[in-house]
């Protein structure tokens, strides 16, 4: 999840990314800000054209090219979660260390805790020989319809 080591704080926050960006010396232009703000306040994976449609559609210009060079710079410092997809890259905010439910037939990635029971990673290490710092575990899937509820 995150590149750097253990000594490093976990962002969790818009304010943690904003900070984590001067920390590496990058500049906060106001393209930089919008993004970041945007994948903040969305709290979903969105693709590059998708935050430039969004941010154009909220009176903040910026260009497509503009948008790629920011998502690049900030997903490869570790400020921003990027997902490999089969029909692009997909952009979401890093909140806490999470796993994903990809939705098969809508192309949605859902962020999910999971916490596994220490016995397991306890195993796991053992048969590894490493020691688990942090984990993602992805599901994959089909969206149900929801259940009727009976009253």
């Amino acid at each position: 999840m995150e590149k750097s080591g253990a000594t490093t704080k976990k962002i969790r926050s818009l304010k943690d990314a904003l900070n984590r960006c001067q920390e590496l010396g990058m500049r906060l232009s106001r393209q930089r800000r919008f993004i970041l703000e945007l994948l903040w306040s969305q709290q979903e994976h969105l693709s590059a054209k998708e935050i430039y449609d969004r941010l154009n559609q909220q009176g903040k210009y910026i260009g497509h090219t503009s948008v790629y060079q920011n998502l690049e710079a900030l997903s490869n410092q570790g400020i921003i979660e990027c997902v490999e997809r089969h029909e692009g890259r997909l952009y979401g905010n890093f909140c806490e260390d999470h796993s994903h439910v990809n939705v098969l037939d809508t192309n949605q990635i859902v962020d999910i805790q999971v916490e596994l029971p220490s016995e397991l990673i306890k195993t796991i290490e053992e048969k590894t020989g490493v020691k688990v710092d942090h984990y993602r575990i992805d599901f994959y899937g089909y969206k149900t319809e929801p259940s009727e509820v009976i009253t």
